[in-house]
């Protein structure tokens, strides 16, 4: 009998521990979920800078581009 009832506050163990589980995961969810947008966020500023700077800019088109490509290959401009 006394093997029935620790099976019994196992099973309940488990149960508080999956309901646990879940309230954990959604809070994670809705923690990523708000990273991703902050993310986003912060992406588009930093395009909308790139484009006002490149705008401000007295070099050309090609200019700004042979520069960039020069960063991605280490090359120096």
């Amino acid at each position: 009998m006394a093997r029935m009832t620790s099976m019994e506050a196992l099973d309940a163990k488990i149960e508080k521990a999956q309901a646990q589980v879940s309230k954990t995961k959604k809070q994670y969810d809705a923690a990523v979920a708000v990273l991703s947008d902050l993310l986003d966020k912060r992406d588009a500023l930093r395009r909308d800078e790139q484009v006002r700077a490149i705008m401000k800019s007295d070099r050309t088109y090609e200019e700004v581009l042979a520069f960039l490509g020069a960063e991605e290959t280490g090359e120096e401009a």
